[in-house]
């Protein structure tokens, strides 16, 4: 075996499985422990449902949707760790060796808002879509200095530890991976935008499956704060540009 052949051999053993392939770990609640999370994650679901849809009825930018939105994540975060342990989670390469996950799902998160801004650019054709990107929008146009980023990895943050943490635990039955994406997405309804409940929808899943391969949260979370940052600070900027653009086409 020549020496390039050893080096690739060795490069692509340390690629991670696939999606699907579920690290072995044991990350499960006992009966106690199980049913304390349910209770407490039912209360908190409830608590922070009613305060994200709060937050996005105030005025974009002022004070009161600030404290909200952190009130938000507050009680996504306390009301997680008070439920039972959290998992980080792992990631298996195809030499069979346990990592924890950095680069992959910041690569990931990457890649999913290389997609949702050519998504974001060609549904902005189709009029409702249109306004419901532009309501979204408006909250990270209308905000202040570091407030922006800050505000969006606070809920990032919150959001993964307990709907993909807590909440995942902590839902019976063998397709947790759908069942926490149904409740994600229906929670975001309270924000009445069909551009945020859409992409609920399609992060959630895909946040599911790799909590569920990596059994912990943070692999999602890395995800999450890395597609929402770039989305809150480059979509409307982008936006901004295909607008100017179209203009002057026209």
């Amino acid at each position: 075996m020549t020496r390039l052949e050893r080096r690739t051999r060795r490069w692509l053993s340390r690629l991670p499985r696939h999606l699907g392939h579920v690290v072995d770990v044991d990350v499960k609640d006992s009966p106690a422990q199980a049913m304390r999370r349910r209770r407490v994650v039912s209360a908190v679901c409830l608590a922070g449902t009613g305060l994200l849809g709060a937050s996005l009825s105030t005025r974009p930018g002022s004070g009161r949707f600030y404290a909200l939105t952190f009130s938000t994540a507050a009680t996504w975060v306390v009301g997680s760790l008070l439920s039972g342990p959290l998992h980080r989670g792992w990631i298996e390469n195809r030499a069979r060796q346990l990592n924890r996950p950095v680069a992959v799902p910041v690569a990931t998160g990457v890649a999913a808002f290389a997609v949702f801004c050519i998504g974001a650019l060609v549904v902005r054709r189709i009029s409702l879509l249109d306004r419901a990107i532009s309501g979204a929008l408006v909250f990270a146009e209308a905000g202040r200095g570091p407030w922006v980023p800050l505000t969006t990895c606070a809920n990032g943050i919150g959001e993964e530890v307990f709907f993909r943490g807590a909440l995942y635990a902590a839902l019976p039955g063998t397709d947790p991976v759908l069942s926490s994406t149904a409740v994600y997405t229906l929670t975001t309804t309270a924000t009445r935008n069909p551009a945020l409940v859409i992409a609920a929808g399609v992060m959630g899943t895909l946040f599911g499956y790799q909590r569920r391969a990596t059994q912990g949260l943070q692999a999602p979370l890395l995800t999450h704060l890395t597609w929402s940052t770039l989305m809150v600070t480059l979509l409307p900027r982008i936006s901004k540009w295909a607008e100017a653009r179209s203009r002057s086409a026209s």
